[in-house]
């Protein structure tokens, strides 16, 4: 049996959302799973006290099939459908999303059509202008992606 912090299950349903949003599946699939992250974040009482009693489902946003992946989790300390998501579309793709201006669409394009996967390989990718040939992008978008990148990594150096 593991022992997840309400702070962890909801970074796994995070990341099943954007996953979920990168692959191209319907909007409300996405936002159920965001929904229920942002109840778990925010709840007053330990996720593990509400799986051990039973009472997953009285989370708002959390029905039997989210319920059910929580379950698991408490049980194996896997989720079955997190890591068939992962094999699928690659977790660093979540990372790309933190790039200004780049959303689920444009990190499917960038990853389906030149194989990024990571914020490295987009940077890359934008120095050697390689964006700009991709449907939905140009150069300014391109100029854009990459002036967002060295935002998002002077943040992260800034301590952010």
């Amino acid at each position: 049996m593991a022992n997840y912090t309400n702070r962890q299950v909801a970074d796994i349903f995070y990341e099943i959302a954007d996953l979920v949003a990168i692959k191209g599946e319907v909007i409300y699939r996405v936002l159920a799973y965001r929904k229920a992250a942002d109840s778990i974040a925010t709840l007053d009482r330990s996720i593990g006290e509400l799986w051990q009693a039973g009472k997953l489902q009285e989370i708002p946003g959390v029905g039997a099939a989210i319920a059910e992946k929580i379950d698991e989790l408490f049980k194996t300390g896997r989720m079955t459908f997190y890591d068939k998501l992962a094999a699928q579309v690659p977790p660093s793709l979540v990372e790309v999303l933190r790039i200004p201006d780049v959303g689920p669409k444009k990190a499917q394009v960038m990853w389906q059509k030149l194989g990024l996967a990571t914020v490295a390989d987009v940077k890359a990718a934008a120095e050697a202008g390689r964006l700009r040939s991709l449907p939905g992008f140009g150069a300014k978008s391109e100029a854009k992606i990459l002036a967002g990148i060295e935002a998002l990594l002077a943040s992260r150096k800034g301590g952010a």
